[in-house]
């Protein structure tokens, strides 16, 4: 069953490629959904694919980012389906 993750990813995450890399490794998965910087200096990141893909994609966000990444806040929910591709948001 598609799930949906929202998260907030906080620390020293905006200005180091984090929402290009994330939608590379999102695209390499096969997920949906879009990132987009905060202006408290968090980025936002919604991702919807099957439950399995998405903690795979989350252990690679954080393994790639794990000097960058200092607070995650997550929340799961039933996947909305309203997406067709990984974006940016600005």
């Amino acid at each position: 069953m598609k799930k949906q993750i929202h998260v907030y990813y906080g620390g020293a995450v905006q200005g180091v490629g984090f929402r290009y890399t994330v939608r590379e490794i999102a695209e390499d998965l096969d997920i949906c959904g879009w990132a987009k910087n905060l202006d408290d200096g968090r980025v936002e990141v919604v991702a919807e694919a099957e439950e399995g893909i998405l903690e795979d994609f989350l252990s690679r966000v954080r393994q790639h980012f794990s000097r960058y990444i200092s607070d995650t806040q997550r929340e799961w929910q039933i996947a909305s389906g309203e997406f067709k591709d990984f974006g940016i948001r600005f």
